[in-house]
């Protein structure tokens, strides 16, 4: 017999795995939370009051408890993508103890943009110099800053506690598990990946991808072609919130990058991709979060808790 997990246990281990699986250095990590504490520290009066403290034991804003009592013990979970008012309600009758989402809500949505810098650390890594990789991704966290801020954030988090059935949220946590799933199969795979086209047969190794190609939501190339050599294989669009600033494909293929893996990719980059020559394959949105999703609720199933999917969530 298992001990319950409590909501929090559950949230600490999300964070935790979130960590051993991120694309950057712990040190990097641990340098991020220091500067976060140095910050609150340098805050007085209003300004101290509203600050989100979980920034200082926690690196993905867009990761929370957005309700629920943290020492509730779970042992049934309503788990999806995108969780709204129907989730909420089919997990009130099916009396589930807590609901896990991957996109955030709440004040997890209102710091989406936080946790993008990631990304510059990924680029840098891929050969693109960390200067132009900051500069032109500050661009773009103001974008998608301005573009949340009027959003009603709180709405599925009222209606949870209306509910009184419990919501959190993990996002770049389990991004970052697909990330490295991923990016390892690549790995073991990189003698016989010469084409676009192998990489597109690679990803449906993948149960969770083979789902999607058969619900005509498989992986697609956006740019390029099957038959074309896919060169220096990057995986830049697939963890740090949402997609990056356009302007930096020209740097991309200055650093030699060939193709480029995604989740999802807007017309206007994917049109910046293809005038520098960049093969870019989204390998599928739901798809990709479901990886990552399942890799976190496997490691829940193991302590005893039963998962129920919804919202598009494939369970392999």
């Amino acid at each position: 017999m298992y001990k319950p997990m409590t909501i929090f246990q559950i949230y600490n281990l999300a964070i935790k795995m979130g960590v051993l699986a991120d694309p950057r250095p712990k040190s990097r990590i641990n340098k991020i939370l220091a500067q976060a504490k140095k910050k609150y520290e340098s805050l007085k009066g209003l300004r101290r009051g509203i600050f989100d403290r979980e920034r200082l034991v926690n690196p993905y804003a867009d990761t929370r408890i957005l309700f629920g009592n943290l020492e509730k013990p779970i042992k049934k979970v309503l788990s999806g993508i995108d969780i709204g008012s129907g989730e909420i309600m089919i997990a009130q009758k099916m009396k589930a103890d807590l609901i896990i989402a991957h996109h955030p809500q709440g004040i997890a949505l209102a710091g989406l943009d936080g946790v993008m810098e990631l990304q510059a650390d990924l680029l840098a890594s891929y050969g693109v110099p960390i200067n132009i990789a900051e500069s032109l991704l500050e661009k773009r966290m103001s974008e998608v800053a301005r573009g949340i801020a009027p959003v009603n954030h709180q709405r599925i988090v009222d209606l949870a506690r209306l509910a009184n059935v419990p919501l959190i949220c993990v996002h770049t946590p389990c991004d970052n598990q697909v990330y490295q799933a991923v990016n390892k199969k690549i790995g073991e795979e990189s003698k016989r990946l010469e084409t676009v086209g192998d990489i597109i047969d690679l990803l449906y190794t993948f149960p969770e991808y083979k789902e999607a190609g058969k619900l005509g939501a498989g992986p697609v190339i956006f740019a390029g072609k099957r038959g074309r050599r896919c060169g220096k294989i990057a995986l830049t669009e697939i963890t740090g919130g949402t997609e990056g600033n356009k302007e930096i494909f020209k740097y991309m293929a200055a650093a030699g990058i060939g193709t480029v893996i995604g989740m999802h990719m807007s017309e206007p980059n994917r049109r910046e991709a293809e005038k520098y020559h960049i093969n870019v394959i989204i390998a599928g949105h739901i798809a990709s979060d479901s990886i990552g999703m399942n890799v976190f609720l496997d490691a829940l199933e193991k302590k005893g808790i039963e998962i129920a999917a919804c919202s598009g969530l494939i369970r392999k």
